[in-house]
């Protein structure tokens, strides 16, 4: 009898990552495409180092530093009652700074295609930043928008070294279909294995599939 509970908490880990990554990416990346801040090439390097990092650096030393054990992850925990490491909670912050680069990537670069004209024309007409981001700038990147919902839910969904990490292995928990793929395969279950990798292979198609599909038709609109 398959377990379905990894599959079912990978999907939701994925979509809480994703829309936490789209509300913090937005104004990361739109300050990313228009600063001229000396300290620009250190935060760009700071987002794209998960891009380069071995995933279990990354969460070994988030499990460092929301370990109970240590001060910060101690103060965490007596303050707000939060612990991060071996719960759902902690898989989503390790989810969004790993996936952070795939979702900000994609929106800077659209927003630093556009023409510089169209914000300043929207500045002209009276509009203020937030308007113009909200009503002007984002509705003209809406395939770098999408392609970047889209590789950050699917790149979430593949996460082995980080959600190891700092997750463990707790059914229903923090077991999600990576870790439970190597699960079955270390205990010799091809089969379930199998199973889990056949589902989690189709459901990237499918997305990839749909991100060519998104942006193909809204060029197609764009040229007509």
């Amino acid at each position: 009898m398959i377990d379905w509970s990894p599959i079912i908490l990978t999907f939701r880990l994925a979509t809480v990552t994703t829309i936490f990554l789209f509300i913090l990416s937005i104004p990361l990346a739109n300050w990313l495409a228009h600063t001229s801040s000396r300290l620009k090439p250190f935060i760009e390097t700071l987002v794209a180092m998960p891009l380069v990092l071995p995933p279990t650096v990354l969460g070994f030393y988030l499990l460092i530093a929301f370990s109970p054990g240590n001060s910060f992850g101690l103060w965490l925990d007596v303050t707000f009652g939060l612990r991060l490491v071996f719960s759902f909670q902690g898989l989503v912050l390790g989810s969004i700074i790993y996936s952070l680069p795939f979702m900000v990537h994609p929106i800077q670069s659209g927003l630093t295609n556009l023409p510089k004209s169209l914000r300043e024309s929207s500045y002209v007409l009276g509009k203020s930043r937030f308007q113009t981001l909200m009503k002007v700038l984002l509705p003209n990147i809406k395939p770098s928008i999408i392609t970047g919902i889209v590789l950050s839910f699917a790149h979430t969904m593949g996460e082995f070294g980080v959600v190891l990490m700092i997750g463990g292995n707790i059914p229903e928990e923090t077991r999600v279909a990576s870790i439970a793929i190597y699960d079955q395969v270390e205990s010799l279950n091809y089969g379930e294995a199998h199973v889990y990798s056949i589902v989690l292979i189709l459901i990237a198609f499918a997305i990839l599939l749909l991100i060519y599909t998104l942006n193909r038709s809204y060029f197609k609109r764009w040229w007509v």
